[in-house]
């Protein structure tokens, strides 16, 4: 049997909050899911087992909404039952709901709903997942990706500024600015970031050569 990954569980995950009216994005900041329902947020960490890692991670995230969930793949045997209802135990007094996923059968199942618990929540942090969230278009990413592989919000918004160039060749940061609706695009294409962009004469951007291997690559 293949070893089982944390992506194999998003899918499954995704679609239980979906049906439930949540909009759900993968890797948004630091958690693993994300689900928004009008003012609503809810978090899942996904992990293959549970650890000490998974629980603070859970724990870490309740700066950000009282919501969060830790969901792993269904216990076999017994002992495995004895394993995860002593887990969910403390997950219940740690404030953290529990999900199982059952791979086989392609069905999951909420243990428990996370209980009342208050700790002091970060404006900052939830600002910063919901910033990122409205920022990404789409859902371009699985739940459990490794951190080097995300699509973030401003990556999205630099590929389009680099579409726009390589279609329409050097032009001034305010055009490309209007044109893919990304309002810092000047700032973007001046910081960098991912050497995607050159200053062909002033106020004017071109692609470079790796922008548009970013390009053929994305295509």
């Amino acid at each position: 049997m293949s070893k089982i990954s944390e992506t194999q569980l998003y899918a499954p995950v995704k679609s239980l909050f979906e049906e439930q009216g949540y909009e759900i994005k993968g890797e948004v900041g630091a958690a693993d899911v994300v689900g928004v329902r009008g003012d609503e947020v809810v978090i899942v960490e996904l992990k293959t087992g549970f650890s000490l890692t998974l629980l603070q991670q859970g724990v870490a995230r309740q700066a950000v909404t009282d919501m969060v969930y830790v969901a792993v793949p269904r216990w076999k045997g017994r002992a495995g039952w004895r394993a995860f209802k002593g887990n969910m135990g403390l997950c219940k007094r740690l404030g953290l709901g529990v999900i199982s996923v059952d791979l086989a059968k392609d069905a999951v199942q909420v243990h428990c709903d996370p209980v009342a618990f208050k700790p002091r929540k970060s404006k900052v942090r939830r600002a910063a997942v919901l910033r990122e969230f409205n920022r990404r278009a789409g859902d371009p990413n699985k739940g459990g990706m490794a951190r080097e592989t995300i699509m973030t919000g401003y990556r999205q918004e630099a590929m389009r500024c680099a579409g726009f160039l390589a279609e329409n060749g050097p032009s001034k940061g305010a055009v490309v600015a209007r044109a893919v609706e990304v309002p810092t695009a000047t700032r973007m294409m001046a910081d960098n970031h991912y050497g995607w962009f050159y200053r062909a004469a002033k106020g004017i951007y071109a692609l470079s050569d790796a922008g548009l291997a970013a390009i053929d690559a994305a295509n």
